[in-house]
């Protein structure tokens, strides 16, 4: 604020612009609920900056539950040990 301007921004018209959309493109990964959580982030778009860091936290979490559920589960077998011919 300067002498010239005596109103602080909020204050004046035309003041700050709210939260301004960042239109980060998302691919879908075909995991409904990983899209889901991902399509939680586009949340910050109407939120103030303080607001972010609950997304965020509660994106990271789901995602992080994801990969541990992953590990839980059995996965395919390991493929054979190459064959190797030895004289």
């Amino acid at each position: 604020m300067s002498d010239a301007d005596p109103q602080p921004a909020e204050e004046r018209p035309g003041g700050p612009a709210g939260p301004v959309p960042l239109d980060v493109p998302r691919a879908a990964t075909g995991d409904p609920d990983t899209d889901a959580l991902l399509e939680r982030l586009a949340d910050v778009d109407h939120l103030p900056t303080e607001g972010h860091v609950e997304v965020y936290e509660d994106v990271h979490r789901g995602l992080r539950d994801a990969l541990t559920a992953l590990d839980a589960r059995p996965g395919p077998p390991a493929p054979p040990a190459p064959y190797v011919r030895r004289s």
